[in-house]
C-alpha cells in the first residue's frame, strides 16, 4: 500500500524520493543545519514531506547547481533556507526576483487597506505546513480514541 503524500517517509523512503543512497542523507544532516528530520527512540529518522522538498532542493543546489557545500553553507547563514530552496544557481539570479514570494497568505487586519497581501518565506510555510500536519494527526489520534467503545 502506497503512503499518502502528507505521510512522513523512512530514511530509504526519502533517499529514493530524493534520488541519493541513505549514507548521503545522513551526511547531509552533520553538513546542514536545516536539516532536521524528526527521530525516534533509538535515532530512527523520519522525514517530513517538508524535509523532503528540502532535501530535494538541496540535491538541486548541489548536483545541478554545482555549487559546493560550503556555497550551500553560506547561502544558507547569509540569505536563510528561502534563497537555499530557489531553485536558480546563485549567479542567474536577477535582484528583482529576490522578493518574489512562494507563497501568499491574504491577511486583511482591520485598519488596513483590503488589499494588501501578507506574504511568507518558505521557512514560515514549512513551519505552518509542519504544524498543521500534528495538528491533523492529534485530531486523528483523538477521533479514533471517541470512536473506540467505551469499556
Amino acid at each position: 500500500m502506497a503512503k499518502g503524500p502528507d505521510a512522513f517517509r523512512t530514511i530509504s523512503e526519502a533517499a529514493d524520493e530524493v534520488g541519493v543512497p541513505q549514507h548521503v542523507l545522513r551526511f547531509w544532516e552533520t553538513r546542514f543545519s536545516f536539516i532536521r528530520p524528526m527521530k525516534r527512540a533509538g535515532g530512527r529518522r523520519f522525514y517530513r514531506p517538508q524535509d523532503v522538498a528540502v532535501l530535494q532542493a538541496l540535491k538541486a543546489r548541489l548536483h545541478d547547481d554545482k555549487l559546493t557545500i560550503k556555497d550551500v553553507q553560506k547561502l544558507y547563514k547569509d540569505e536563510g533556507l528561502e534563497r537555499v530552496l530557489r531553485q536558480a544557481p546563485v549567479e542567474s539570479i536577477s535582484p528583482d526576483l529576490v522578493e518574489v514570494p512562494v507563497l501568499e497568505v491574504f491577511h486583511q487586519p482591520e485598519a488596513a487597506d483590503p488589499h494588501r497581501i501578507t506574504r511568507l518565506g518558505v521557512e514560515s510555510e514549512m513551519r505552518l505546513r509542519l504544524t498543521l500536519t500534528g495538528l491533523l494527526a492529534t485530531k486523528q489520534r483523538l477521533d479514533d480514541i471517541l470512536k473506540r467503545p467505551a469499556t
